[in-house]
């Protein structure tokens, strides 16, 4: 319990700190800004009155009557009792009453008096200095006169052809200025205290709301569970984005970047970040059952979640899980099972090839039996694949002879196109396998819904070497593509068949050959949608051209790969023999 109300004390002694803290600064603040206003608003006033001092003296020299008064009136010789009574006295009053100055003296060229608020002081001469200003330069000065200190501004008074006949000198009494002087800076302390005040009352509800936010964490406390973070999201093996309500992102850990190929900092706009399409769509729309995503060369499964938190939305939580070696090993799987099918096809043909041989040497014919012998060895290897001898790179013949024996047990055909021709090396062979293999797989499923007319399904696969570049079309007997666009079918996550127990989902092959394809700087595409569209033959017979009989029954799809820099042209390293179909 005194443990408790120890740290409750530490917290209340943490808030407490930081408020005098926040207050020592406001007040700091406060007391220099308002100090050098302050202190600078003696200047100020002065200048004021100075300009507007200035301003009274110069309306007053340039109007046309006054100057035309102030000329009828030089020299010595004046009538102090008519000056009293002239025009030009009851301007000079009228204009001191309406400005509020201490005093408007007018004088002529040599210093008399025309006009003063004092009238028992006309004609006389005036108690300052005026050679500057009959000099017909402006003077401003703080003086004393008959009247006491006063800024004054005077202006002389200039005739039609230029000639200074006279002035005005226009002053403001200085203990008015020091009363606004007085007023201004009482005034600045209570907006200065004001101020102080509704800091005071700032700081005190930011320190309630800091210690609300951090939950009465102490900075130590803040820390070690920050440190703690940032050690679990980048020891996890799966990626974690974090995106907050704006669309921001705030927390990306280091699988994360791998996985998706981020480079970009935290704080940024998720959309500036370079996600695909269709992981950008899982950040977007809550997602909580994983997705299938390719990213690269990667396969990776996506999921997502909102993130409520008193009733506010913090954001988005996107997970990211590498399945790249899962598909590898699933491939490697498929790989491993079609070769065993071939094998298992291959020893039940070996077996009935044996027992036909054996019957036909038990009966003596001998002739018979090596014929077949000599059919039997001029097939090879081949599983009896029509053309695959043209195939000498040793990887995609291998790859053929597997999928034409799985073909067979999944009761469909595959042939081996007439323009087909391969030789030299695949310098990448997972890559290549990886995209015939998928174009084929998709065409083997497609094949397999054309059983209706009761016509075995058929896969053609055509390959051609061009220097380098290898060339893969491949045609099927299929229903053809039924979308409106059949660039659809490239798009992660399309698929016909059910995703059953697949993570994430199907439809991934015909996407990651596409993707494989253009890291190479290849394409694949859709050259024939199929269906009613198809270029090939009827189902009811050939085409009735030279290549019909190529043609026959392939309604299905048509789909291209150009695959660049794929093949050393040079010679096979694999035994001739092997590809001999003769």
């Amino acid at each position: 319990m005194s443990a408790a109300r120890f740290r409750r004390a530490d917290r209340m002694t943490l808030r407490t700190q930081v408020l005098l803290l926040q207050l020592a600064v406001i007040a700091v603040s406060l007391a220099v800004g308002f100090g050098v206003v302050i202190s600078g608003s003696d200047d100020r006033v002065r200048e004021q009155y100075t300009e507007r001092a200035l301003a009274i003296a110069r309306s007053v020299a340039v109007d046309d009557e006054v100057r035309a008064q102030v000329a009828d009136h030089p020299g010595t010789r004046l009538d102090a009792a008519a000056l009293a009574r002239s025009p030009l006295q009851a301007q000079a009053n009228t204009v001191r009453a309406r400005t509020g100055a201490l005093f408007v003296v007018i004088g002529n060229d040599v210093g008399r008096r025309l006009a003063h608020p004092e009238a028992d002081r006309l004609a006389r001469q005036v108690s300052t200095d005026s050679s500057a200003v009959l000099a017909g330069r402006e003077d401003i000065a703080i003086e004393r006169g008959t009247l006491g200190d006063s800024v004054r501004a005077k202006v002389p008074v200039l005739a039609d052809d230029g000639r200074v006949v006279g002035f005005v000198s226009v002053g403001v009494s200085m203990q008015r200025l020091a009363a606004d002087t007085r007023r201004d800076v009482v005034a600045m302390v209570l907006i200065a205290l004001g101020a102080l005040a509704v800091g005071a009352v700032g700081s005190l509800l930011l320190a309630r709301r800091w210690q609300r936010l951090t939950l009465g964490l102490q900075p130590d406390e803040l820390a070690e569970l920050v440190r703690e973070q940032g050690a679990v999201l980048h020891s996890i093996a799966d990626g974690v984005l974090a995106v907050d309500a704006k669309g921001v992102v705030r927390v990306i850990n280091a699988t994360a970047r791998r996985l998706l190929g981020i480079t970009a900092p935290v704080g940024v706009p998720v959309d500036d970040i370079g996600l695909t399409a269709r992981v950008a769509e899982v950040v977007h729309e809550p997602t909580p059952d994983p997705r299938a995503a390719t990213v690269g060369d990667r396969v990776v499964l996506v999921s997502s979640h909102r993130v409520h938190a008193d009733g506010r939305d913090l954001g988005m939580v996107l997970s990211v899980v590498d399945r790249t070696d899962v598909e590898r090993l699933t491939r490697e799987v498929d790989t491993v099972r079609t070769m065993s099918t071939a094998l298992r096809a291959q020893r039940h043909e070996t077996a009935n090839r044996l027992h036909v041989l054996g019957g036909l040497l038990r009966h003596d014919h001998v002739d018979e039996a090596r014929a077949y012998l000599d059919e039997l060895t001029g097939r090879g290897t081949s599983a009896g694949v029509d053309g695959l001898a043209n195939v000498r790179e040793p990887h995609l013949h291998a790859f053929l002879d597997a999928k034409a024996a799985h073909a067979r047990e999944r009761g469909l055909t595959l042939t081996v196109g007439d323009q087909t021709y391969v030789e030299g090396m695949v310098t990448d062979p997972v890559a290549v396998t990886t995209v015939v293999g998928n174009l084929v797989d998709n065409a083997f499923d497609a094949a397999a819904e054309s059983d209706d007319s009761g016509r075995r399904g058929r896969v053609d696969v055509e390959l051609l070497a061009d220097g380098s570049t290898l060339w893969v079309t491949v045609a099927d007997s299929g229903p053809g593509i039924a979308a409106v666009d059949p660039e659809q079918i490239f798009d992660e996550g399309v698929t016909t068949k059910e995703a059953g127990s697949v993570p994430g989902g199907r439809g991934m092959g015909l996407a990651l050959a596409r993707q494989i394809a253009r890291r190479l700087g290849g394409e694949v595409s859709v050259a024939d949608r199929g269906g009613s569209s198809a270029g090939g033959a009827s189902e009811g017979g050939s085409s009735g051209d030279a290549d019909g009989a190529a043609t026959e029954g392939l309604t299905g799809a048509v789909l291209v790969a150009r695959l660049p820099d794929v093949l050393d042209p040079g010679d096979p390293t694999a035994d001739p023999e092997v590809f001999d179909d003769r």
